[in-house]
């Protein structure tokens, strides 16, 4: 027999949200993973908001919300808050009932900017390695450092003279007037992005165009390839090296560890640097440079160079997944703490995916 396709809406439902989510579902053991993080910081909460006045929104809210923007790609705080609005799975996963009202996306960010202001997501990013080490996860001896460029919410048109100098444009005026400035020499020191101010423009190599930038640096441990220390710098010739040195100053303990590297940290002063730490430095000798490598054989030819060399390269899966899945191909952001704090985020969301999957039993 032929059902009726009615249209009339249930009035009540008594079916929890929790009900609707499948008990395999990969997220629940990431929200699993997400709630421990966060029963952890709740001192850090009340250190941001006041003892009275009016409830804002939860902060373990808004943290599992921006995980969400970044696992699924979602690519701005209104469609997020849209779909929070009629989607059962990401109502589950922030912690919202089913008939809860949903945050406006104006009031979202602003709550958000309170997060950042207060360093939260570094605090979670450790919240969530401490898990990985607490489950034997993680190696605390062998390391890797890199380095990427973050395309910055800035325009090449925007990179005008600090003095103004340029500010006459032939080209014509308006929102998106053409800007000729071909010919000229432009520089970091001459010249500043009138959208990002703090944005750099900055090339890795002679094979790539130089843009508005901003640098990401990520420490990886080499058991399974999770984020150690992850941040956000400007787009400078040292900013890989200063901040691979301020990453590996920070890693508790004073035993020796090894730290491999692409050609970039085969420098006196890094290799010096990392020594004084107690660092073993295994980068990937530069034997065009002038002056010849920093590394000498007395390095290389120990059977862990060659193992740090290869499992360093698994580094660029962590760029890869927070360029292809999460946010960081192109900040939407501006300003350094932001990109930082945005950075960090999605760094966290990578440790989630992998730890999801090395927890988890194998299937039988």
């Amino acid at each position: 027999m032929r059902g009726n396709d009615d249209h009339q809406d249930g009035l009540f439902s008594y079916v929890s949200l929790d009900a609707r989510v499948p008990s395999t579902h990969p997220l629940r053991a990431v929200r699993e993973m997400v709630d421990r993080a966060l029963a952890g910081m709740s001192r850090e909460f009340e250190a941001i908001y006041a003892a009275e006045g009016r409830p804002s929104i939860a902060p373990e809210r808004l943290l599992r919300a921006l995980l969400l923007q970044v696992f699924y790609s979602i690519r701005s705080e209104r469609l997020l808050c849209e779909q929070l609005d009629y989607n059962l799975l990401f109502r589950w996963f922030v912690g919202l009932s089913g008939d809860e009202p949903v945050w406006n996306h104006s009031t979202f960010s602003k709550n958000r900017d309170r997060l950042l202001e207060a360093d939260i997501a570094r605090t979670f990013f450790a919240e969530v390695y401490r898990q990985a080490q607490d489950a034997g996860l993680v190696s605390d001896e062998h390391f890797s450092v890199d380095g990427t460029l973050i395309d910055a919410w800035a325009s090449q048109k925007s990179f005008r003279r600090k003095d103004g100098d340029d500010d006459d444009n032939p080209d014509g005026s308006g929102r998106n007037a053409g800007r000729n400035f071909h010919g000229e020499r432009r520089s970091n020191d001459t010249h500043q992005s009138t959208t990002d101010p703090e944005s750099k423009m900055y090339r890795k190599s002679f094979a790539h165009p130089a843009r508005l930038c901003y640098a990401g640096h990520v420490l990886m441990e080499h058991r399974h390839g999770l984020v150690a220390d992850a941040a956000a710098t400007q787009a400078t010739g040292r900013a890989e090296r200063d901040t691979g040195i301020a990453m590996l100053s920070a890693i508790p303990g004073e035993h020796r560890i090894t730290v491999a590297g692409d050609k970039a940290y085969d420098t006196r002063g890094f290799t010096e640097q990392a020594r004084a730490l107690n660092v073993t430095p295994h980068v990937a000798q530069n034997l065009t440079r002038r002056g010849g490598s920093a590394i000498d054989s007395r390095t290389t030819r120990h059977p862990g160079y060659a193992i740090s060399q290869r499992t360093r390269k698994r580094i660029e899966e962590c760029f890869g997944w927070a360029k292809g899945v999460g946010p960081m191909r192109k900040t939407k952001f501006r300003g350094v703490a932001r990109v930082d704090f945005q950075f960090v985020l999605t760094m966290t969301a990578y440790n989630l995916i992998r730890l999801r999957g090395l927890l988890e039993p194998a299937p039988t």
